[in-house]
């Protein structure tokens, strides 16, 4: 008792020093904890005294275990003890009484006695009700009931309240930091958290070396019961209630016997993998299995060695993997058959029959429908109706199949297994966190619809640094309906505020937004040198001033936030921002050092050391979170490779890419280079329309070692400079526009044309073509809609014009998705085929005026959307004005190397030919034909469009005429 004593009064003078100033609730939930007392409301700590907690000691020991939490909880928030008292004391006073319905005496005689209605919570699943009970005992004047459906039901509940008082999920995880409150109340009323969306929501810790093994190592000594109950209460804060463990390099149920009853006393819902059947990790086979992974010659030892495991577990809450895998996690031998893998599943379910339990019975049997096992159920493979069919995504986040309205009959149900990290190709993708919440909606929201809501489990690599989408992907598994299209921005905005305050919450929300987003768009395992255009559209150096614009708006805010919040800020926002920016900044800097080596640049000596101190910045980061960041808590979390990949497997070191150095001439020689132009054959020129208004670029560097000076002469009035001269050391940019009043008017399609000369002192001179397009009509102002320039037009997807419905069925924006702005999607997700030109369909219609006619080229930029409804593919209609619809499938070309690249862009280009008779006014349309369709972009053309990455940037529009 002494050690007890003093252990409390440790915990309270830690807890007391931790006291930054903010507020905190449950996200998207009614807030029913305030600072203030008012009419009606409890008092659950004010005046120096906390409410004491009463709990049935015959409840369930997990529910229990949470009541200790949260007495731990009120404490850090409050610095009060609140007393547990022993079963033989009656409540009194003011009480916060907690219990399962028909395992705690204390609720069952509150429902007896009708001063507590359960009905609405009554016989489901993980359901709770938060109520401000008057008088409801004897001796007690107000008292505030948490009362739970089942055992999760009043854990979740204990949860919810911890985290409305200001205790976040992720005080633990993140280093979240609790403010220190005076007093608290809980609002008088009822509090209703119904049943979940999806009914098991988890995570899988997997590809967990060298990161998160380096730390649990170092932290536990091994995948231990130490290290999990940190995951399991982590996932009940959550309102999560399953997990997949690691199990690459650990074995969950042998290495430490208290992993799995400690996981069922806390609620944890175990599960294994999609390669490990019968509860049996991969690691228990290498150490344990005779012969070889092959059931047609081995099936004894395999039947005993997977009943040894179901025996093992078979009272502890579960899910049971079916099937079969090839050893490792790889297909099965070229002689599996469908018959064979029906032989294994049934053979499963007898050794299943042999050992059942009442919670065996109860416990979902899963067969996950992974890569190749998918194709077997193509091919007629069936499981029994009772078994769970987990679906799965393409490892790239975007689902491959999900249930027809037949299969949605099955009492087993569906599921989803998805990722948020994964080895494989065609590049591992580990590091950092990747995963823009607006994509993981559409895609969940497409399951929810389709109907595989039985479970959801996400593979989030080593836990950090996923932190925001994990605690994303769970919660909208739980209330999909509070967080609808336009709530990811809500939900954002509100996770900051919880996690750091209201006062920058919107600021946060945007950085996190945008760097995820950025992210998303290309993920730096997938960078290359070369990968935005250095050349064409200013694309790397919007890219490079994206992520400084970024990176110095976090450290900016950082200056801003108490001392308490430094380490959460740093692990949940500024980190993965500076990461990412150091590594896409470094590979531009190889990029230039390549072409300006390739231009004969002296500045190319200049980019190798830039990219060598970016590659040193790198790791001098990844050490601060390892050995600086919350005292060295998180030693090894930052250990992951991430530079230097040459193909899918991560390399074994970072390995900066190489650079070229290169020996400048002694006496200084003067080269030039023209935006757009670089490499073209033919003289140099710059192209400017009075649309686009655009202003260029001109290098003139330097190839030697002496500074020289240029002259520059413009060739016409309407040439305007930057500058007319210069000395060069390295490098002078020039800036060229048009002064558009002084540029006669030109016919449609004709240029007016000068030409501008730059001349080295007692050197070379170059000369450059500038073409200046100004028609005669019609001008920019008097025309709506888009406006092609440069031989293209670029319409970000929500920039329509105009939007026609078919019925219910219509295009809406999904906000933040994508690779540039944002996606336009059809609702509902649902919706019938539109296969027939003759029949009504959902579209988008895009004005513009075309300077060309004849044969376009239509490039839609979609979503890397799979095709999720077995025999049909994914559509769309594209055509101009009054011509008839071409139904065109983005899956037409989908073979391995497509894919490949289409998850490497993170978008899908389809392009289809489209003739228009004339130049003029134009109306582009794009209709629905198969739901699931994400357009982002679209790009008409006349010609070949100049390499980026992202495309063109968007064309001149009048936004004048507002889309409807």
């Amino acid at each position: 008792m002494k050690l007890r004593r003093f252990l409390l009064s440790l915990l309270i003078a830690l807890v007391l020093f931790a006291a930054p100033a903010r507020n905190a609730g449950a996200l998207g939930q009614p807030r029913y904890v305030s600072n203030a007392q008012t009419a009606g409301s409890f008092s659950l700590a004010a005046n120096g005294k906390a409410a004491a907690l009463y709990v049935d000691p015959n409840d369930y020991p997990g529910v229990i275990r949470a009541v200790h939490d949260l007495q731990a909880d009120i404490m850090r928030v409050t610095g009060l003890v609140s007393a547990l008292p022993d079963e033989k004391d009656a409540p009194q006073g003011m009480a916060v009484l907690i219990g399962t319905i028909s395992k705690s005496e204390l609720i069952d005689r509150l429902i007896k006695q009708h001063k507590l209605d359960v009905s609405q919570i009554s016989g489901k699943w993980e359901s709770t009700l938060v109520q401000v009970v008057d008088k409801p005992l004897p001796g007690v004047a107000r008292a505030l009931v948490i009362a739970g459906s089942d055992k999760r039901g009043t854990i979740f509940g204990i949860y919810d309240l911890s985290e409305q008082i200001g205790v976040s999920p992720w005080y633990w995880w993140a280093d979240v930091p609790i403010a220190h409150q005076h007093s608290l109340y809980l609002s008088a009323g009822r509090y209703v958290h119904g049943e979940p969306a999806v009914k098991y929501r988890g995570i899988f810790l997997n590809d967990e070396a060298p990161a998160l093994t380096g730390w649990v190592n170092a932290t536990y000594g091994g995948y231990n019961h130490k290290f999990y109950v940190k995951v399991f209460e982590l996932l009940l804060r959550l309102k999560a209630n399953y997990l997949w463990p690691a199990m690459w390099n650990s074995a969950f149920n042998e290495d430490d016997p208290e992993n799995a009853r400690l996981a069922d006393e806390y609620g944890i819902v175990m599960g294994t993998s999609h390669h490990e059947p019968m509860l049996r990790a991969q690691q228990e086979w290498k150490r344990h299995g005779n012969n070889i992974w092959d059931y047609s010659k081995n099936s004894d030892f395999l039947d005993k060695f997977w009943s040894d495991g179901i025996a093992r577990n078979k009272n502890f809450e579960s899910t049971v993997t079916l099937g079969m895998r090839g050893d490792g996690d790889m297909p099965m031998t070229e002689g599996a058959n469908i018959a064979l893998l029906e032989r294994i599943v049934a053979d499963q379910r007898k050794i299943l029959a042999e050992h059942m339990t009442p919670t065996l019975a109860a416990d979902p049997k899963v067969w996950a429908l992974y890569k190749e096992v998918q194709e077997y159920y193509e091919k007629g493979m069936r499981v029994p109706d009772d078994v769970t069919l987990l679906w799965c995504d393409d490892n790239w986040g975007n689902i491959r199949r999900l249930p027809t309205p037949e299969e949605r009959k099955r009492s087993g149900g569906a599921g989803i297994y998805y990722h948020f990290d994964y080895v494989g190709d065609p590049r591992n993708y580990k590091w950092i966190n990747t995963n823009p919440i607006a994509k993981v909606w559409e895609q969940m929201n497409l399951a929810l619809a389709y109907g595989a809501n039985r479970i959801w489990i996400v593979n989030v690599g080593d836990l950090k640094p996923m932190e925001f989408p994990i605690e994303y992907f769970l919660t909208l598994a739980r209330d999909p309906d509070r967080w609808g299209t336009d709530q990811t921005q809500e939900y954002t905005r509100l996770w900051a505020a919880r996690e750091f305050g209201a006062e920058h919450a919107n600021e946060i929300a945007d950085l996190v937004t945008r760097y995820s987003q950025y992210n998303g768009r290309r993920k730096p395992e997938l960078l290359e040198p070369d990968t935005f255009s250095l050349e064409n559209y200013h694309e790397a150096d919007r890219i490079e001033a994206e992520w400084r614009n970024l990176q110095k708006k976090a450290e900016d805010l950082q200056k801003l936030l108490p001392k308490e919040a430094q380490d959460a800020y740093f692990e949940l926002v500024l980190h993965p921002i500076k990461a990412s920016a150091i590594v896409n900044e470094m590979y531009i800097a190889v990029g230039r050092n390549r072409l300006y080596a390739k231009q004969g640049r002296a500045e190319a000596n200049d980019f190798a050391a830039l990219a060598r101190s970016l590659f040193k910045a790198d790791a001098g980061l990844s050490d601060e979170y390892n050995h600086v960041l919350a005292n060295g808590k998180w030693n090894h979390m930052m250990d992951q490779t991430h530079i230097g990949y040459t193909y899918w497997q991560e390399p074994p070191l970072n390995a900066m890419p190489a650079v070229t150095e290169v020996q400048p001439l002694p006496e200084g020689r003067m080269g030039v280079d023209v935006e757009n132009f670089s490499g073209a054959p033919g003289p140099l020129r710059l192209s400017f329309d009075d649309f686009q208004r655009q202003t260029r670029s001109i290098d003139v560097f330097n190839r030697g070692l002496t500074p020289f000076h240029f002259d520059i002469t413009a060739g016409a009035p309407w040439i305007v400079l930057s500058s007319s001269d210069g000395e060069v050391s390295k490098r002078t940019h020039i800036q060229v526009s048009v002064d558009w009043a002084k540029v006669p008017a030109a016919p449609p399609g004709d240029k007016t044309d000068a030409e501008m000369t730059i001349a080295q002192r007692n050197g070379a001179a170059i000369s450059i073509r500038v073409e200046a397009f100004s028609p005669n009509s019609p001008s920019g102002e008097s025309k709506s809609g888009f406006v092609e320039g440069d031989g293209y037009v670029s319409m970000e997807a929500e920039h329509y014009t105009h939007k026609v419905n078919a019925g219910e069925v219509h295009w809406d924006r999904i906000p933040e998705y994508g690779a540039t702005l944002s996606g336009m999607t059809v609702f509902p997700v649902t919706a019938q085929s539109v296969a027939s030109s003759q029949t009504e369909r959902a579209s988008l219609e895009y004005r513009m005026y075309l300077f060309d006619s004849g044969t376009l080229n239509v490039q839609a930029i979609l979503s890397p959307t799979l095709n999720f409804v077995p025999g049909r593919g994914l559509r769309f209609a594209v055509w101009f004005d009054d011509q008839p619809p071409q139904i065109v499938d983005a899956l037409e070309h989908n073979s391995d190397k497509d894919w490949a690249k289409t998850v490497s862009d993170s978008v899908r280009r389809v392009e289809t030919r489209l003739t228009v008779a004339q130049p003029g006014y134009h109306t582009l349309k794009f209709g629905m034909v198969d739901p699931g369709i994400v357009l982002e972009k679209l790009i008409v053309s006349s010609g070949a469009l100049k390499p980026s990455y992202l495309g063109p940037p968007e064309s001149f529009r009048n936004t004048t005429a507002s889309p409807d």
